[in-house]
């Protein structure tokens, strides 16, 4: 597997998702908007699911509400975030709003 373009699309994803701190969760709507193309989150799953990098928190971007959304191991992926403190339920996260992580800050756009 090569490395994205620089500037690329899966470039600023990748960007975005490292910046995720533990013990948070971003939507993948939410990194689509933050790598600059807000319509993009189905893109941005197709990202996460081909990464192998273990630089990239993939298991920290979630579906909207809270949900646990696509991972190639769903429990890998519930177990990753309880780990880090994150306790994701069947359907959505009974305190979304507090674990949900976004940034204004546009300079993440240019790694």
């Amino acid at each position: 597997m090569s490395a994205p373009a620089p500037g690329s699309f899966e470039t600023r994803v990748l960007h975005v998702v490292r910046r995720i701190p533990r013990g948070r969760v971003a939507t993948y709507g939410d990194v689509a908007t933050m790598a600059g193309r807000p319509r993009a989150w189905r893109a941005v799953g197709t990202i996460m699911r081909t990464c192998r990098s273990p630089s990239v928190p993939c298991h920290r971007v979630v579906a909207a509400g809270g949900r646990l959304g696509g991972y190639s191991d769903p429990l890998r992926k519930r177990r990753l975030l309880r780990d880090e403190g994150v306790v994701v339920g069947p359907t959505t996260h009974p305190q979304f709003a507090a674990i949900l992580w976004t940034t204004l800050d546009t300079s993440i756009l240019n790694p």
